[in-house]
């Protein structure tokens, strides 16, 4: 390889160090573990995770806790589920890629060409629904009567569900958000949660498959024991995709306890905006 590309893979794998290192200070540096009250222990006295899912006072199941993801494991998972997504790649469970209109197959192409330099959260701003699903950093669950609020660690962002009954807005409201707009409401045990209203020129993952503002989003939350979130996300963008498709996440409480720690991004970050693609 000649000395330009010697030197835009140093400069690139320089970038991956920075973000590598920034990662590690923040799964390491988690506050001590703090007795949780109520949380169910096996007789020896390790938490049960495998005991039921908790209620909340309206007998719904709560959601509550610090979660991350699990992305490890068939990504095909049992037969009839959804394909298992990954940080990475949307598709990585798929037999062949996502549904991509053209345009968007070659926006992917490009940006991964690019090694994901655009990518929002190496800029310092918001990822995507499902990024922040599978982001490898943890994320709490506040679950209340009406809103159901969801604090990632990455990036410091806040998202709110609305659980109180309103209806989801028309697409193309008065404004867009980085988070959408969600809603929620319960079918049994199961939390259907419906977002839309993304801004445009949005990532679905690290490879830069596209999300634009025409994007609805249907996450499927149940909580399958205590320390287990089984999660099937919809997306249907017709603008970047010729038909929807379902994908699956799988969370998993982190130790009881457990909570997040601070992370407050550079501000205007461009260390990735500074590697030199030939």
């Amino acid at each position: 390889m000649g000395g330009q590309g010697t030197g835009m893979t140093r400069s690139f794998a320089a970038a991956v160090a920075i973000a590598a290192v920034a990662l590690s200070a923040s799964l390491s540096a988690q506050w001590p573990l703090y007795p949780a009250a109520g949380a169910p222990r096996t007789p020896d006295g390790k938490p049960s995770l495998a005991a039921p899912a908790p209620r909340a006072a309206d007998g719904k199941p709560d959601l509550s806790g610090v979660w991350m993801s699990r992305a490890t494991g068939d990504p095909n998972g049992e037969p009839g589920r959804p394909p298992l997504a990954r940080f990475g790649n949307t598709a990585a469970g798929f037999k062949d890629d996502l549904p991509f209109q053209p345009w968007a197959k070659e926006l992917q192409r490009k940006r991964s060409a690019e090694f994901s330099k655009d990518n929002p959260d190496g800029l310092c701003l918001p990822e995507s629904t499902l990024q922040l699903h599978l982001d490898p950093q943890p994320f709490k669950i506040v679950q209340t009567s009406g809103q159901i609020y969801i604090i990632y660690e990455t990036n410091y962002g806040l998202r709110t569900i609305y659980t109180d009954g309103r209806p989801l807005p028309p697409q193309g409201g008065p404004q867009p958000f980085w988070y959408g707009y969600s809603v929620g409401r319960w079918e049994g045990d199961t939390l259907v949660v419906e977002t839309n209203n993304y801004k445009d020129g949005g990532w679905l993952d690290a490879r830069g498959s596209p999300v634009t503002d025409a994007a609805k989003v249907t996450e499927r939350f149940r909580r399958v024991n205590y320390g287990q979130i089984d999660i099937e996300l919809t997306v249907d963008d017709p603008k970047a995709y010729t038909r929807p498709f379902t994908v699956r996440v799988d969370e998993r409480l982190l130790p009881i306890g457990s909570d997040l720690i601070e992370f407050i991004c550079h501000e205007n970050q461009q260390f990735l905006k500074r590697v030199k693609v030939q």
